[in-house]
């Protein structure tokens, strides 16, 4: 007999307590290793459309729903009493009669008198979205024939309550033609395929083989990645990949997700190899070791096949075998240098702080040793224009920090990046026979360099997954130059799974509809759906920094009141200069929290607490953002240093992507707030295109 969990099983089960999930997953053991057990109580469900659905008792008030034929058992759903049997009496399990994936149905004859009361007649004065789309066709998009009349007569204003009652592919479909895609149809398959064979059953139907299968689909509920995956993730992560291959897609698309699976999908075609996983940071680097943990908990061999670790720490661990120990220089070693060089160089003002960004982001980025090599690179990012006397008085400032760098034995970053890469050049032989990189859109010039040189001309060779509207630490760059050339093979993620549509449609107003690289590659945001809905975001300003604690205090109280744990709730600022405004918020409740740092990640039973760029990678179901006042962000310090050197287009980006970034790791709840006058981004969050 097929055991099978549903993701509606564990989206259920997530909304029970701690206490109660144990319970639930106690029973859930035991039927899989013995459906038959005399000790657990089946009852048929009287008012259940579906005869097949029956109940099992976890306690006094708790039942599993679970579905039953002679070949399998399927766990459907989990609630205390009335939740549960309301939910089965409105559901049943059916096969499409087009696509032929198996599908669990809610019950149209029902759905108007228990959640959304005559939506239809009351939307009718407003235009129909699809009243061009033939039933065919809507069949085609695994819409159930039941629900065909309600979504000819969806709207605007109903599109996203009807959604929420279809199957997730027409939920999908029909979201990206109300916003002006165009969807492919559903995969057809014969009348002799098991409908649960289905790609689109797949991502929501697993069969369970194993109690270490299970007890990890159960571990960690929210998480549903783990067992769970989009047909179009699955077809990214399997894919042959003849060059260097990207996945790209708006804040919580499922990138990362991509990046775990493909990093294992390698591993798995051949023993022998090995695969790095990396990213830009040690705090994503330490998320994706815990994810993939997670994703691999009963498959220890394959783990050893794989090797997380963040750029800089893989490129000094690999600098140490194969050339040596290597003393990095700091930026205040840099700044220190500069200072020197900059005094014994006579009839130039350049500012400190530009030369410190020129050397940075053009001369040691590129690792320019000659003056020749300088007048002729290209300083994209650095629009200050600079004539040929000019940049011939700033190489006699760098050529003396290069000298001193290697008198006091220091080496850069992109200086021990550019060894590497020269090494592995001369030996040809790279530890590593695939690379993963996730967050890819902040890996620098020399990091990618030495990448592509790592990877060689190996088939699935680079494998990169990021989005340009995260773009927060990098200067945009030409990858093509470098010899990474994705285009052709890069592909986009249009399935919000982790931000509601209420706060994605808030945050996408912070960016444009499409971002281009300095190569030309597009990445299209519009067609970009949410998976869920939720409430709207709240941003509001206040008159003084006390109203705002104690407005932000409280509704922090609010989320705790209403179930939502700690460690679910973050709260974000610029910079540690607002960090003291935040902390007060917490100290006001009396609630436990920890301000995160690179090496401090969330904790269970604590609020947590850091600086938007240490958000990064970060996922809650509440989120506050403290302190967006105006001259905090965009950051009037960032700006009055660079006004005169930098491209200011570029700043202001940067920190509307930072802000971004801040809002997209909400998944339910988000509250911006600020003390008057706010920041202009605020104001462009809540204007009404």
């Amino acid at each position: 007999m097929d055991f099978r969990i549903a993701d509606t099983f564990i989206d259920s089960l997530n909304k029970l307590t701690n206490q109660e999930q144990k319970s639930v997953k106690t029973t859930v053991f035991d039927l899989q290793l013995n459906p038959a057990n005399p000790g657990l109580s089946f009852h048929k469900l009287d008012r259940a459309k579906d005869a097949s659905f029956a109940s099992v008792r976890v306690n006094r008030d708790i039942r599993i729903i679970v579905h039953r034929s002679q070949s399998s058992l399927l766990i459907c759903y989990v609630g205390h009493h009335d939740d549960a049997y309301q939910w089965a009496q409105t559901r049943k399990l059916d096969t499409h009669p087009k696509t032929g994936a198996a599908q669990l149905v809610e019950i149209r004859e029902t759905v108007q008198e228990i959640v959304i009361p005559n939506y239809v007649t009351e939307a009718r004065s407003k235009p129909r979205l699809f009243p061009k789309i033939s039933e065919d066709e809507l069949l085609g998009f695994g819409v159930p024939p039941e629900w065909i009349d309600d979504v000819r007569d969806a709207t605007d204003d109903s599109i996203l309550e009807l959604a929420v009652h279809l199957p997730s592919e027409a939920a999908e479909a029909l979201l990206e033609l109300a916003t002006g895609g165009s969807p492919s149809p559903a995969e057809i398959i014969s009348q002799d395929t098991n409908p649960f064979e289905h790609p689109d059953a797949l991502r929501r139907f697993r069969v369970m083989s194993e109690v270490e299968e299970l007890e990890r689909a159960l571990e960690f509920p929210w998480e549903k990645w783990t067992v769970f995956l989009h047909p179009q993730q699955k077809q990214i992560v399997t894919a042959d990949y003849k060059g260097p291959a990207r996945v790209y897609g708006s804040a919580g698309t499922g990138k990362t997700v991509v990046a775990l699976h493909r990093a294992v999908h390698l591993a798995e075609t051949n023993s022998n190899v090995r695969v790095l996983l990396t990213t830009f940071s040690d705090t994503l680097a330490n998320a994706l070791q815990t994810k993939l943990r997670r994703l691999l908990h009963n498959r220890p061999t394959l783990a050893e096949q794989i090797e997380v670790y963040s750029m800089d720490v893989i490129g000094e661990r690999l600098h140490h075998l194969n050339l040596g120990a290597v003393t990095l220089a700091t930026q205040d070693d840099i700044e220190q240098i500069l200072k020197v060089s900059k005094q014994s160089v006579e009839n130039q003002n350049f500012s400190l702080q530009f030369l410190l960004n020129e050397w940075n982001e053009v001369v040691d980025t590129w690792q320019l040793d000659s003056l020749d090599a300088y007048l002729n690179v290209p300083r994209l990012g650095r629009k200050t224009r600079l004539r040929e006397i000019q940049r011939t008085t700033l190489w006699s400032i760098f050529e003396q920090v290069q000298a001193a760098l290697k008198e006091q034995k220091l080496v850069t970053l992109a200086g021990m990046y550019n060894a590497l890469s020269d090494h592995y050049k001369q030996t040809g032989k790279s530890p590593f026979n695939h690379i993963v990189v996730d967050e890819a859109q902040d890996i620098s010039v020399p990091q990618l360099k030495f990448l592509a040189v790592l990877a060689g001309q190996n088939l699935n060779g680079l494998f990169f997954a990021g989005d340009q509207g995260q773009r927060i630490f990098q200067q945009p760059f030409s990858w093509k130059v470098l010899g990474v050339d994705v285009r052709g093979r890069s592909k986009g993620l249009k399935i919000n799974y982790r931000t509601s549509h209420q706060i994605r449609m808030q945050a996408d107003k912070l960016l444009g509809p499409e971002l281009s690289d300095v190569d030309g590659n597009e990445e299209r945001r519009k067609g970009t759906i949410s998976a869920f809905n939720g409430p709207q975001p709240i941003i509001q300003d206040y008159d003084s920094e006390q109203d705002e604690i104690t407005a932000v205090a409280q509704w922090i109280k609010a989320q705790l009141d209403s179930g939502t744990v700690p460690e679910e709730i973050g709260i974000f600022v610029r910079s540690n200069n607002e960090i003291n405004r935040a902390k007060a918020t917490l100290e006001q409740i009396g609630a436990s929290f920890k301000i995160l740092d690179d090496r401090v990640s969330t904790t269970a039973g604590y609020i947590s607490l850091c600086t938007m760029h240490l958000a990064k990678g970060l996922e809650f179901r509440a989120v506050a953002i403290m302190a967006c006042d105006d001259e905090v962000i965009p950051l009037q310090e960032r700006i009055e240093q660079n006004t005169d050197q930098a491209d200011l287009e570029e700043i202001y980006n940067s920190e509307r992507r930072l802000l971004y970034v801040a809002c997209t790791r909400a998944r339910d709840k988000l509250f911006v707030t600020s003390v008057q006058p706010a920041s202009e981004f605020l104001d462009d969050m809540t204007i009404e295109h």
